[in-house]
């Protein structure tokens, strides 16, 4: 787990721009290249960077509220949408990116640590997220750059375009994919809704008209990366992620 020191800035010409500040390590790579890659198309826009310092230079993005603002569920899953198919697009020949299927290997430490055995996590969906990822990365479909953390407060309002995402953590997958962030968001507030197994449904519903996606696929995604994620929270904070792991219960059902 890392921080980064974010605030506001100006140019000596007036331009605001945001300075981003973190520790030079892989991760921070992987966001580099992306947005380099990205170049501003639905995404903001890097304006300058020394990796070696960890060090970037970001447009300021304006009004900049995040998604997670705005209150109706399906207009958020439909601008969600709208932003990826803006940012899909295919990976690089060749490229130093983390895939899906890398990613994926945090279940087998997950087992490593508790023996082969789950520890404090749920044993059905541990084993179900396994499955889903053992059958999903062998029928993978064609490798594109991911977001892959595209939720709520990655994407802002803008002026440039409607909206723009930010953070990308960089990572080459099937398209499919990208939406599963987002089905277990917005954290703390998505499961005080009165029936989350329908709003999620309703999520899967939305991406797959509008994204052309198949709703199997992408609830398959989701169900998998939601336990990836509580077991990331394991790793870096020492417990299991409960929301995530509420939300990945919640969508074997939608």
């Amino acid at each position: 787990l890392s921080y980064n020191y974010v605030l506001p800035a100006r140019r000596s010409d007036g331009t605001e721009v945001v300075l981003k500040v973190g520790v030079p390590n892989d991760e921070l790579r992987c966001e580099i290249e992306a947005l380099r890659l990205y170049a501003g198309l639905g995404m903001v826009q890097l304006l300058a960077d020394d990796h070696e310092r960890g060090v970037l230079l970001l447009e300021r993005i304006r009004p900049g509220a995040p998604l997670v603002e705005l209150a109706d569920d399906e207009a958020a899953t439909r601008i969600a949408a709208t932003v990826i198919r803006r940012l899909l697009r295919p990976a690089p020949a060749e490229h130093t990116f983390p895939t899906i299927g890398k990613w994926a290997q945090g279940l087998a430490r997950l087992r490593a640590t508790f023996a082969g055995s789950v520890g404090p996590f749920p044993k059905a969906l541990v084993e179900q997220a396994e499955g889903l990822f053992a059958e999903l990365l062998a029928s993978e479909g064609p490798p594109m750059l991911l977001h892959g953390d595209l939720h709520h407060w990655n994407i802002l309002t803008a002026e440039r375009e409607p909206w723009l995402a930010l953070d990308p953590k960089g990572v080459v997958g099937e398209a499919e994919f990208e939406v599963a962030a987002f089905m277990h968001n917005p954290w703390g507030t998505l499961l005080a809704q009165p029936n989350v197994t329908a709003l999620l449904s309703r999520r899967l519903n939305i991406f797959s008209e509008l994204l052309g996606f198949d709703r199997e696929r992408l609830r398959a995604w989701s169900v998998a990366q939601a336990v990836l994620s509580a077991w990331w929270s394991y790793e870096d904070h020492g417990h299991p992620g409960e929301f995530a792991l509420a939300c990945a219960d919640s969508l074997t059902r939608a």
